[in-house]
Order: structure tokens, then sequence, then C-alpha cells
């Protein structure tokens, strides 16, 4: 006899698959997708009404017909309902409200002060969702919190085991939202979520063995390993930036020496901007932050250096050989067949691109670059919120990983 909880999990599962199948190929009718997937006229028919009555699909005209009546067809309706996707990072929490193709219908950026560290940095992330959910209004069609941060995040139980640069230690932040809001909430590491929305819906698409590198603050990677995000066995894989380049380097927030985002995210590149300009070098760096060091940004920085700005080309350069020594390591761990380099350093920054695969593809062994490709990403400047929503895509539409 079969148990209620084996029907009840059945019954899930082809509503998952019937919702999928309908936002690849719809508009499509009820008997197509019951041939399509092999699942009964009946279980499709009550799937598709609950699918409606949920706002997630809707009926779209007739379909030829084979021989009957015209069959009504259904599809996808990303409008229908909506969630709400949340990026922490070192300097600033944005949260965005996002239709179920990760389109954003508004957002609002939320600074980290100097100094906010700890537990005022966790009472600042609700406090901001607060707010913005305030702004919402209305969270009857919410399907839920999606949030991603920076460090080593154990994704199953929602806890950000550790953040060396806001001191964040075993936090259970997917609890602590859920028990504020209401709404399911789900927590996960910055870079799995972004390599997630790149397999799913960007560059990424039918890469098995995938290495994902975001450089901007600091110096993360996602890896998909056999089609699967690798984890680790506690949510510590893909710690890059805390690899070490220099034994004899500079001492990092996390206990280390000489780790490499200490050499090429976005604190030191600042700080290599500054060194020159008081030793006297010239740079449109600070022309075209009207002269205030203090308004330097990453976005100035790749401006001069689109426009040949030779300090900022030297940074680059170095930048480069750092990032070169980590995924080269990664590379000849791993064999990945793509790898995708994106983050706010990293947008609109050929040269940076070019310069790292060349010297990748020099350095790591020549077997393990046969047929190796590099892709910027596509997510655009919103990738972080985008990345964020494909955590919880994952659940709505059963994605593979």
């Amino acid at each position: 006899m079969r148990r209620t909880g084996d029907l009840k999990l059945i019954q899930e599962l082809n509503r998952f698959i019937i919702l999928d199948t309908i936002r690849q190929h719809g508009p499509i009718s009820r008997s197509d997708i019951a041939k399509k997937q092999g699942i009964s006229p009946t279980t499709v028919t009550s799937a598709v009404n609950e699918l409606i009555r949920d706002g997630l699909v809707v009926e779209d005209g007739t379909g030829a017909s084979k021989g009957g009546r015209k069959p009504i067809l259904v599809r996808f309706c990303p409008d229908g309902q909506f969630l709400i996707g949340v990026s922490i990072t070192n300097t600033a929490i944005t949260i965005a409200e996002l239709n179920l193709e990760a389109a954003i219908r508004q957002k609002s950026v939320y600074p980290v002060g100097p100094g906010m560290q700890g537990e005022s940095v966790v009472g600042h992330v609700i406090d901001a969702i607060g707010d913005f959910l305030g702004r919402v209004g209305d969270v009857s069609k919410c399907l839920g919190i999606s949030v991603i941060s920076p460090g080593i995040v154990d994704a199953y139980s929602g806890v950000i085991r550790f953040n060396s640069k806001l001191q964040l230690k075993d936090v259970p932040l997917k609890d602590k939202v859920e028990a504020r809001f209401g709404l399911k909430t789900w927590l996960d590491n910055d870079a799995n979520a972004i390599v997630l929305a790149e397999k799913n819906f960007g560059v990424g698409m039918g890469a098995e063995n995938l290495l994902f590198v975001t450089i901007g603050e600091g110096v993360g990677s996602g890896l998909v390993v056999n089609g699967s995000i690798f984890r680790g066995s506690r949510g510590g894989a893909g710690e890059l930036g805390h690899t070490t380049v220099d034994r004899a380097g500079m001492r990092c927030d996390c206990g280390n020496v000489g780790c490499l985002e200490n050499y090429v995210g976005w604190p030191a590149v600042y700080t290599s901007v500054l060194s020159a300009i008081t030793r006297g070098k010239e740079t449109l760096a600070l022309e075209l932050a009207g002269g205030d060091m203090s308004r330097i940004s990453p976005e100035v920085f790749r401006t001069a250096l689109q426009q040949g700005d030779q300090v900022c080309q030297d940074i680059v350069e170095e930048m480069a050989s750092y990032l070169s020594i980590g995924i080269v390591n990664l590379v000849n761990l791993f064999n990945p067949s793509l790898i995708i380099l994106g983050g706010e350093l990293m947008r609109d920054n050929q040269l940076l691109f070019a310069r790292i695969q060349k010297q990748v593809k020099e350095q790591a062994m020549s077997i393990m670059t046969e047929g190796l490709e590099f892709r910027s990403t596509a997510l655009g400047a919103d990738f972080e919120v985008k990345a964020a929503a494909a955590v919880l895509l994952q659940e709505v539409f059963h994605f593979s990983l």
C-alpha cells in the first residue's frame, strides 16, 4: 500500500515537471503536456488547475484541432507571483522584488556602514528587509525571500558559518528572517548562487564542469562538478579569495597570510590607485572622480581603464598575475570545461579578462586546457539579486542543480 507521504511527493514532483514543461514549451495544451511527460491526463488537468489558481499559469487561446474540439492552451505567467532577492556584501545590502523570470520590478540599496559587524549587520539586514517589504505592501503573492551572502554558508541549514569581513559566525539567518516576516526563506553563498544562475539561464547552460570566479570587494568562486554544485562538507568549497598566493604577504582577516583577495579585491585595487596618486603619478581615475580620492569607485576605475589610463592598466596587469595563480590551481584540480568570469571589477573589463585567459592557458597543465572555454558573465549589473532569485527559482522549477 502506498503511503500518504509517498503520494504527496509524487504529486509535488509532477507539479514541478508540469510547471517547467509549460514554462519551456508554452503555450501548450494539457493533452500535449501529458504526452510529452508521460503523465496521465487527469493528473495534468488537476495540476494545471492548481497552477492557474496560484497565478503561475494562465489559459491563452486555443490550439489546432486534432479531430475534436480545439484544445485550450496554457502558458507560464511570470508576473502572477513574485519573490524577494537579497544580496549581502561587505559594503551594502541590495534588495529587489523580482518576477518569476528574475526580471526586477523594484530595487533598493542599503549601505553597510564602516565598522558595522556581527549582530549589528544581522539587525541591519532584518531591518532593511522589513523596510523593503513595507514598500512592496501586499505579500500574499510572494513565494518567499532568497538571501545570498559571501563567506562560508551552509545552504541546507540556512546558516552563515563564517564571514571574516563582517565578523559573522554561525548565524541562523534563514530562521531569523522566517521568524520575523513569516515568509519562506532560502540562504546560499553568493558565488554558488551566481553559478546556479549561469547554469540555468546564463552563459553556463549545458556545461557539466564549470568554474565561476567573481572579482569585486573580495574574490569567490562557484564550482559545478559533474552537473552539481560542489559545496564541500560544510559549505566552504570555493573560497578562492582565501587561498594563499604570497606566504610572505599581509595578514588577512581570516587569520591566514597572503590571501588572494587582499591583492585583487576592490580594497586592494583602491589602495594601489591611491598609492600611485601619492607618488605623483597622473591618473584619469582622479580626474573622473572630480579630484576627490574618496569618490574613486570600481566604476570610475573601469572607466579610466577603458580610456587607456596607464596607472589602471598597470594595476590590472598585477591583478591578472595573482588571479591566474589561483585559477590555475582550480583548473588543475577540477578540470572544468568552462570558466565564467564576473563581478564588479570584471564587468566591462576586457583587458583583465584577456590577461587571465592568456596566463591560465599558459600556466595550467596543457591537457587541462584542451577545449577550455572562457566567457564573461551575461547576468548584467544586477547579477547579485538575479543570482538570489535563481536559488528560489530552483525550488519552484525543480532545476537539476
